[in-house]
């Protein structure tokens, strides 16, 4: 079984069906044979950039997540800690976040975002 960690834009992407999303991304989320797993701190995100207009997301998103067969992935303390080794490749600190918790835990990230892969991440784009 392969652990995937979805980046925020992937799964918004997944929960509307936009094109944008890739066909490996879509195989790889549909997959049974893959664990898929959402950060709470994407969650946090959508939430910070609904409440700034940013985007659009549903009022139970969580909801709409778990609907998918989608488990959960916490913030640990190791993974907000593990932040502060990583180079500056990525500016974003939600970005940052996951990077290092795909390392933490040894999964690929399911990403368009190729700045993941400077930091040793396996993506599926």
């Amino acid at each position: 079984m392969t652990r995937l960690l979805v980046d925020t834009h992937a799964l918004l992407w997944w929960l509307t069906d936009d094109a944008g999303l890739s066909d490996t991304a879509r195989a790889a989320l549909t997959d049974p044979a893959n664990d898929v797993l959402v950060s709470t701190a994407s969650v946090w995100e959508i939430a910070i950039k609904r409440a700034l207009g940013k985007l659009e997301a549903p009022d139970d998103l969580p909801d709409h997540i778990a609907a998918q067969g989608f488990g959960w992935l916490p913030v640990a303390a190791e993974h907000a800690w593990r932040v502060r080794d990583l180079p500056p490749h990525h500016r974003d600190p939600f970005d940052r976040l996951l990077v290092a918790q795909a390392l933490s835990e040894r999964m690929a990230i399911v990403s368009a975002d190729a700045r993941f892969g400077a930091y040793g991440v396996e993506t599926r784009w």
